[in-house]
């Protein structure tokens, strides 16, 4: 079923401040690929061990690790009863791996693979009642994991960045903006099988335009995603792996419920626009007036009302938290 909601600007603008809990639960590690991956389970306050919940595996946007938006929204959902993993995935933050900083769109999918199967062994955890709550780049990856994980029973993306050819000719520059990128990509991928090591730029600067992200918000600011856990760095290789990644495929093949929160002042809103438009699943969508990319990430009203939103799915696809399963 097809529910389309809109939202009043005004309560769309962050005016609360962006400081949240310290993380409730714990440190955990689990395999993926013969390699270690270090996550933090958030818990509910009101945890019964007698009574295992539905589960969420919570990712966020490219180049960033589990400290950033995604430990914000793990902890929003932890705060409305369910139980939220989030990790950082092979190759960043303290997780395993020889190539760093790399953005390797099929290690990061089977990685969430990795996660929702370690989290269906958590005694904490309902194994048949697992959502995935993607945001932002990693709702590509999400989608394509649930699209043949039968595990994942539920899905929620939070300003999804979806793109196929189409839209990334829309976002890079046309064919000759693509092309040029992968060719930068190319020349880095050759230097590294060459001579067995990376060549990193920033991830993020406003005064850097070698920068992947060059004059951007969030990334460049101090107590928002500028945080010591983050290491601003990215291998430019990663070019042509990103930009034939088609998210949008895995639309038809979804079964899972599905639920989108989007504004038309974030990101590529078209590819999201596609993205829905091709579902056959079930499936809502909640659209915020302008609302940054940014904005989601950590601003305090866009995150409550797309927590609320995210947590009413998922208590009406998985069950009600406080519910016993199995």
């Amino acid at each position: 079923m097809l529910k389309t909601l809109t939202l009043a600007a005004a309560t769309a603008v962050a005016l609360a401040s962006n400081a949240v809990a310290a993380p409730r639960g714990e440190r955990v590690t689990f395999a993926s690929h013969g390699e270690q991956i270090v996550g933090d389970l958030y818990l509910p306050e009101d945890m019964d061990a007698a009574k295992p919940r539905p589960a969420l595996v919570v990712t966020g946007a490219w180049m960033t690790v589990k400290e950033q938006m995604p430990a914000r929204y793990a902890r929003e959902m932890a705060d409305r009863g369910f139980v939220a993993l989030t990790f950082d995935f092979r190759g960043w933050g303290e997780s395993g791996g020889a190539r760093r900083q790399y953005e390797d769109t099929s290690t990061k999918i089977a990685d969430i693979e990795a996660a929702v199967a370690y989290l269906a062994t958590r005694p904490e955890t309902s194994k048949d009642r697992i959502g995935g709550l993607g945001i932002c780049a990693s709702s590509g990856y999400m989608v394509t994991a649930a699209a043949k994980d039968a595990a994942i029973k539920s899905v929620a993306l939070v300003a999804p960045w979806l793109h196929d050819a189409e839209v990334v000719e829309q976002t890079y520059g046309g064919k000759d903006g693509v092309a040029k990128l992968e060719a930068a990509g190319d020349a880095a991928e050759a230097a590294y099988r060459r001579t067995g090591k990376q060549a990193f730029l920033p991830a993020a600067s406003l005064t850097d335009d070698r920068a992947i992200m060059f004059k951007v918000p969030y990334y460049t600011e101090p107590g928002r995603g500028m945080i010591p856990a983050w290491r601003n760095e990215a291998d430019p290789a990663f070019w042509r792996g990103w930009l034939t990644f088609d998210a949008i495929q895995a639309a038809p093949r979804l079964h899972q419920p599905f639920l989108m929160v989007h504004s038309e002042a974030a990101a590529i809103p078209q590819g999201a626009h596609k993205f829905f438009a091709r579902l056959t699943t079930s499936k809502q969508e909640l659209w915020l007036d302008d609302v940054t990319q940014f904005d989601f990430y950590d601003r305090a009203a866009p995150v409550k009302v797309a927590s609320d939103a995210v947590a009413a799915h998922f208590r009406a696809t998985l069950g009600n938290a406080g519910e016993a399963g199995q």
